[in-house]
């Protein structure tokens, strides 16, 4: 799969600060930045200012808060939580590619969490990604085309999907009913094709084994 770099907005969690350069890359490359609430204590004081701060501002230093009051969007439900918030802002402006870095770490289940929300924003017909320092965790629907290397590490989480085949990992799949059974495989070739009829989730690690 492939995303579109033009009007390309990236997400920066309250989660851990990435460090790897090809999700560091992908920031320096945003045409909108917006920070999840906590998420911009961090960017801000690495020098950097995102074009929005969206959240109920629970987690936000004090002195963010006062410095920066112009581009902060206080959105205080609590049905959901601060990523989905900045991914139905950036929805409003009219963005449809959406990268999201800093979503996972420091809790697991704040990690959990972010990582199934994937599925929800696809479905709002979002072009979304989430990228770690590892990998990349892509949503999918029914059959997707993946570009890959020799010896990549592929892992799926199944949502919703049945009928899964794959052509070029080296191990077959299957309706998954549990999210480890997906795990731990491996592309063999220039790319992969994940044949479903449903929902899932890929992830793609940057690096070879």
């Amino acid at each position: 799969m492939k995303m579109e770099t033009e009007h390309q907005a990236v997400i920066i969690g309250n989660g851990d600060f990435p460090t790897s350069p090809f999700a560091l890359k992908v920031l320096n490359e945003a045409t909108y930045v917006v920070c999840c609430d906590g998420g911009a204590n961090e960017y801000i004081r690495k020098g950097y200012v995102p074009d929005a701060i969206v959240g109920d501002g629970d987690s936000l230093a004090d002195d963010i808060k006062q410095q920066h009051k112009e581009i902060i969007h206080y959105n205080p439900c609590q049905e959901t939580n601060d990523q989905t918030k900045a991914v139905n802002f950036l929805i409003e402006k009219g963005f449809k590619n959406i990268t999201i870095i800093g979503a996972t770490g420091k809790r697991e289940d704040h990690t959990l969490g972010n990582i199934s929300l994937l599925v929800d924003y696809m479905r709002m017909g979002v072009n979304i990604r989430t990228y770690t320092d590892y990998g990349i965790f892509t949503p999918c629907h029914d059959t997707q085309q993946f570009s890959s290397f020799a010896h990549q590490q592929v892992s799926i989480f199944n949502i919703s999907a049945t009928h899964l085949n794959s052509v070029g990992l080296q191990y077959p799949i299957y309706d998954f009913n549990n999210w480890w059974q997906g795990t731990l495989n491996e592309a063999t070739t220039s790319s992969f094709t994940i044949e479903a009829q449903g929902d899932y989730i890929v992830f793609t690690t940057y690096e070879k084994k």
